[in-house]
């Protein structure tokens, strides 16, 4: 999957001259925590997190009072505390790229920037999730099967060809060699919901004639119970 599909490209972004202080209110309304800094001709200079502004900001221990601490942050400018050597992304390329780009360098969102280093999109860890949800295809199916199978041609379709015969719909197949032992591949098969007693029985057909590391369902009406509420 590309980035140009997953990229976000109503973009907020702030001048060099921006001050600290809006900078902050400014991520606390849009609920963001990265801001792209752009130069008088809309050019990318620099990104600024919310790590870096609670860096910049003074210790509790301050000794100054309310006013001078105002004074301060309105005083500051982006361009004194934002990271100049910005890790960025292209439009054509992966959504996976991305994600190892976030992982190499612990940051949360990377700007992309087209082949005219024209600032086009921004993706983050959000972006991210959605795009594993989206392969994964949880919000289709809730069961998944977890097999370490023999890495030969027709491997993968033996235990999808049971599972369907049970009347189990196929939504999503993830393989990969990584965590698999040599000749050998890990293959996740996730299907739509199936009564209990087929779901036994079909368990059972597969542990006898597959490695079935386990069987899982998710309960996608527990998400909203256990959603996260801000008074």
């Amino acid at each position: 999957m590309l980035v140009k599909k997953w990229m976000t490209t109503e973009l907020i972004t702030v001048s060099e001259d921006t001050s600290i202080m809006k900078a902050s209110i400014l991520m606390k309304e849009k609920k963001i925590r990265s801001l792209p800094v752009l130069n008088k001709r809309g050019k990318l200079v620099g990104i600024i997190s919310d790590r870096d502004l609670r860096d910049a900001a003074p210790s509790k221990a301050t000794t100054l009072d309310v006013y001078e601490l105002n004074y301060l942050l309105s005083s500051m400018k982006i361009s004194d505390i934002m990271t100049k050597n910005v890790v960025f992304v292209r439009p054509e390329e992966t959504v996976e790229f991305a994600a190892v780009l976030m992982l190499e360098n612990k940051i949360s969102s990377l700007p992309v920037i087209n082949e005219e280093d024209d600032l086009v999109g921004i993706i983050t860890q959000t972006d991210i999730f959605k795009v594993l949800i989206n392969i994964a295809g949880v919000y289709g199916g809730g069961i998944q099967f977890a097999f370490s199978l023999e890495d030969r041609p027709g491997s993968i379709k033996e235990p999808a060809d049971v599972i369907r015969s049970y009347g189990g719909s196929i939504v999503s197949i993830l393989s990969t060699r990584e965590t698999a032992e040599e000749g050998r591949r890990h293959v996740y098969i996730r299907c739509s919901a199936l009564p209990e007693d087929k779901l036994t029985s079909l368990t059972k057909e597969l542990e006898e004639k597959f490695e079935l590391f386990y069987t899982s369902r998710d309960f996608l009406d527990e998400v909203e119970r256990r959603r996260v509420r801000i008074a």
